[in-house]
């Protein structure tokens, strides 16, 4: 029988093999409540894949989470303080363990997706069940484009399409044409042989003519209420205008979207069920992960194709993470904002 003794170096970088850095929020607040922490790593269970996330998302949905607002949302969230201190959602990157199970992905495989409610993508590693929001990378893209796919891309494809059901010489109006979820909007919105018209402001008129808009207002210079144009589809991507002033720019059957709840979009979306021009609310991260992973799986095959290219203003490393969100609070952004992490 032998015996062998395990010396404490062997322990100790034992132990630093299980040790991660994450991004942390413990309260509400501005950037600087944002912190760095050493955390163990995730163990994979049965159905999951452990990923070393190479890119990250950091939306403005997150930035709201981080402040607590809107202030019902906290009925969800955390009263006082968030329930998980976790932060980001969207994440590309690549397996390097599997747990028990696993029928889709092998070690080495580059993928990318959402983590959803369970959060945590702001870290150098996350486990993922292979049955939740999660697809094979496409080789078209890099992990940096792949990561805010699902918060653009994913929230655009499920209102343009499956809510709005937008048809060949619609005219669609996208508000925050030069957003995340606008600038995605634009492309698929011209794929479905749509008429569209961007909104945006004075410096990125260029970026939204590039994406194929057809027409773009400069919201600082002209109000499209006041145009006299009617438009089947107003898709307000960042939830500044509202169904009641865009009502008069609806066509006779027309339909607000917007994923930015508020009571009053709440309250309007009961009200137009009795009208024909209606007010719709979808909460895309809600809908049944099967259904997403289709929709991502859809993406994959727009990516590949190169029907559909993704938008990045600035990317910040991890160290970086209050600096990123002070950029998104800003309002400056165009497309999406990525945390490099691998």
């Amino acid at each position: 029988m032998k015996i062998f003794f395990l010396g404490s170096n062997f322990v100790e970088n034992l132990k630093l093999n299980n040790i991660m850095k994450a991004v942390y929020c413990t309260k509400y607040g501005g950037p600087e409540v944002l912190k760095i922490k050493e955390i163990e790593k995730p163990i994979v269970k049965k159905g999951e894949v452990l990923v070393k996330v190479v890119a990250a998302s950091v939306t403005a949905a997150e930035t709201m989470m981080r402040t607590g607002t809107p202030r019902y949302a906290r009925l969800f969230f955390g009263l006082s303080k968030p329930k998980n201190p976790l932060v980001g959602t969207g994440f590309s990157g690549v397996v390097v363990e599997l747990g028990d199970a696993i029928q889709d992905y092998q070690i080495g495989d580059e993928v990318y997706g959402e983590t959803g409610l369970s959060f945590g993508s702001n870290a150098e590693f996350i486990s993922v069940s292979e049955k939740e929001i999660i697809a094979k990378k496409p080789t078209t893209i890099s992990f940096e484009e792949a990561a805010p796919v699902c918060d653009g891309a994913l929230t655009s494809l499920n209102f343009l399409r499956d809510i709005a059901n937008v048809k060949k010489g619609q005219k669609v109006l996208i508000i925050g044409a030069s957003g995340s979820l606008g600038t995605s909007a634009i492309q698929m919105a011209k794929n479905y042989g749509a008429l569209v018209t961007g909104i945006c402001s004075s410096s990125n008129v260029n970026l939204v003519n590039s994406l194929g808009a057809d027409k773009v207002i400069d919201y600082t210079k002209v109000d499209f209420r006041k145009n006299g144009e009617k438009y089947d589809v107003i898709y307000d991507t960042i939830g500044v205008s509202s169904y009641s002033k865009c009502k008069k720019s609806l066509t006779s059957n027309g339909q607000y979207l917007s994923p930015v709840l508020s009571l009053g979009l709440l309250w309007n979306v009961i009200i137009s069920n009795f009208l024909k021009k209606k007010a719709k609310f979808s909460a895309t991260g809600l809908r049944p992960a099967k259904e997403l992973q289709v929709m991502l799986e859809e993406l994959s095959v727009l990516f590949e194709s190169k029907q559909l290219k993704m938008v990045i203003d600035k990317e910040f490393l991890l160290y970086e993470i209050r600096e990123a969100h002070s950029y998104v609070d800003s309002g400056r952004k165009k497309g999406n904002i990525v945390l490099k992490i691998g």
